[in-house]
């Protein structure tokens, strides 16, 4: 399965990097895996014009997150059942 992002392509193969835009997220997920992960963690990023520049550890650390814990959340999605909850739980966490 391939998509055309914002001047480059993935696969769903590719594995979700910080760099990864928060535009590219959602889109890798076309059925709203992505867009609900989000909304457990509070974030409004689907709304957001900044989703299309934003990368996913600088959305993270704006909503005073941990990037790793965030990022660990993103790339459980391509697991069978998705992230768990104890992960979505340590991503939700505000610091600072």
């Amino acid at each position: 399965m391939c998509g055309a992002l914002i001047g480059r392509a993935f696969t769903v193969d590719e594995q979700i990097r910080g760099s990864t835009t928060i535009v590219e997220v959602l889109r890798r997920y076309p059925g709203g895996e992505a867009a609900k992960l989000m909304s457990s963690l509070n974030w409004a990023c689907a709304y957001c014009a900044g989703a299309f520049h934003e990368p996913l550890t600088m959305a993270a650390k704006r909503h005073a997150c941990d990037p790793r814990a965030v990022l660990d959340a993103f790339r459980a999605l391509d697991e069978p059942g998705g992230p768990a909850a104890e992960l979505v739980a340590r991503a939700a966490t505000r610091h600072g």
